[in-house]
């Protein structure tokens, strides 16, 4: 099997609304690893690997669903990369 992953960051009111929560609850659904945490500059950031076509199913969450309270105004991605054979995590998790 072939896997995928990028970095993400999360741009809006996206801290102390349960972003991180529903990521992770999202990420797991999908099979996802890596993890989510806030940042110092009211973002949200983190990695995820995985199935392709079920991270192209998380950026859909990440850019337009979050959640219920939060509002977004753009995700960034980058360090994409496709073909590697192993995941670098074991699992989803939200960190501090």
């Amino acid at each position: 099997m072939s896997y995928a992953g990028y970095h993400f960051e999360v741009f809006g009111k996206v801290q102390g609304v349960f972003f991180r929560k529903y990521t992770v609850k999202e990420a797991q659904s999908l099979d996802l690893v890596g993890w989510v945490r806030n940042t110092d500059a009211g973002t949200v950031e983190g990695d995820a690997q995985g199935r392709p076509e079920k991270l192209a199913e998380f950026k859909e969450f990440l850019t337009k669903r979050g959640s219920p309270q939060s509002h977004i105004e753009r995700c960034k991605f980058n360090n994409e990369f496709s073909g590697h054979k192993h995941l670098d995590y074991d699992t989803f998790e939200q960190r501090s």
